[in-house]
């Protein structure tokens, strides 16, 4: 009965974001809107919606393509098959257990490499966006697998250690050891994790340079560095981001972002950061972040010893290892409760930081042209379909953003704004 139970949910999620990924097509329209007639020729606009068109069939594809990978791996019994060739070596539970990890782990990765190798270079590359070379993409997924190795088998390791020693309350020591451990990475991000993909420098000397400095001393925020990573050397698509915390945390541009950009433009995308900062998003997101995890070790430590989740997956013995991963499974169509939550939540951040950075620089005008040249660059979607946006949306549409900050900010043109369904 959970076999078909957990079967009809996965295909039931898969066919939601299917359902909802083709109404978002559906919803394009021919015309450009008002706001945005200035910035989208009607050359540029069919781009966008043929890129558009591209992304949601390589995603779907790519989406039912891993799904049917899963089910035929279940149904023709591959994690029994993989729990006894691990037992075989008879290294006890916790190095079986990273074995187990670290098989399934692969498995996904050279199922996943080709779509990984078609989208960069063949979908963005049509689209004009990749800029990385073939040695510089082997070189990052190397990367990836070594630090995935370094971080995770540790990680691995003291949670299964955790609970073949501390019985009822091995969650409790699970989660302060993984949540520690997440924490600490999170922490020297900037100084060990960034710099092994992208070469960073401190923002040169210059107008852009004062201008951000002086933002931050008058928003009184302590920053580390302001960094210029060189992201142009994997894409042309623009970006910002906040990392590390405490004394450690860095506001980090890219490259494409700064050749771009006004320095207006500039300052009021660092201000945003800010705002997340400033208001406490970034604390809120990481307690979030944490409390879910908590709540995972507390439900496996309760469902993982149920006869019932392994005899679903038909593995015929015990493990702790085999029971987390099948756990972790059987989570997934689930999970779409709190993806709409937290992605409802992290709207609500973006609308609040975005308010913050237009007082911050006294004007909602240059946030309100960068967040433009953002979505004319990366072909956005303008106008996605609602059941999208709550879905998968961590970022409100860009017209739904303009509309709230010149509504904040008393201006009343141009005309077209969208609706604000669904966010």
């Amino acid at each position: 009965m959970l076999t078909i139970t957990l079967t009809c949910a996965f295909i039931f999620y898969q066919t939601l974001v299917t359902t909802a990924k083709l109404l978002n097509l559906r919803a394009l329209r021919r015309e450009v809107p008002v706001e945005f007639q200035a910035w989208y020729d009607p050359a540029r606009f069919s781009r966008s919606k043929a890129y558009l068109a591209a992304n949601t069939m390589f995603s779907l594809v790519a989406g039912w393509a891993g799904l049917g990978c899963l089910l035929a791996f279940w149904f023709l019994g591959g994690f029994q098959r993989l729990d006894v060739l691990v037992r075989g070596f008879g290294r006890g539970p916790i190095v079986s257990g990273l074995l187990y990890f670290a098989l399934l782990f692969a498995a996904h990765e050279v199922l996943s490499l080709p779509f990984a190798v078609y989208h960069t270079f063949a979908l963005e590359e049509r689209f004009g966006f990749n800029r990385t070379s073939a040695p510089t993409f082997i070189l990052d997924r190397l990367k990836e697998w070594m630090l995935t190795a370094f971080l995770g088998l540790p990680l691995g390791w003291v949670m299964l250690w955790c609970f073949t020693r501390f019985g009822a309350l091995a969650w409790v020591y699970a989660w302060l050891a993984v949540a520690a451990g997440s924490l600490t990475m999170l922490y020297f991000a900037p100084k060990f994790i960034l710099p092994l993909f992208y070469k960073m420098t401190p923002l040169a000397a210059g107008e852009a340079r004062d201008s951000l400095t002086a933002l931050c001393a008058r928003e009184q925020f302590p920053l580390r560095d302001l960094y210029v990573i060189d992201g142009s050397r994997r894409s042309a698509r623009a970006n910002a981001f906040f990392t590390g915390f405490g004394r450690n945390k860095c506001i980090a541009l890219f490259d494409t972002l700064i050749d771009k950009h006004t320095v207006p433009e500039l300052s009021a995308v660092l201000a945003h950061e800010i705002g997340h900062a400033k208001k406490g998003h970034i604390w809120k997101s990481l307690l979030a972040s944490q409390a879910s995890l908590c709540g995972f070790f507390v439900l496996a430590s309760w469902i993982v010893p149920q006869p019932a989740l392994l005899a679903a997956f038909g593995v015929t013995r015990f493990s702790y290892y085999a029971g987390f991963v099948l756990f972790a499974l059987a989570l997934r169509p689930l999970g779409i409760v709190f993806s709409v939550l937290s992605c409802y939540v992290s709207r609500r951040y973006e609308f609040a930081a975005d308010q913050f950075a237009a007082r911050a620089v006294g004007d909602p005008e240059p946030l309100i042209s960068a967040l433009k040249k953002l979505s004319k660059d990366n072909l956005a979607n303008l106008m996605p379909h609602p059941l999208l946006v709550n879905l998968q949306f961590t970022h409100p549409p860009v017209l739904h953003r303009i509309a709230a900050l010149r509504g904040r900010f008393g201006v009343t043109e141009p005309a077209e704004q969208a609706p604000l369904t669904g966010t």
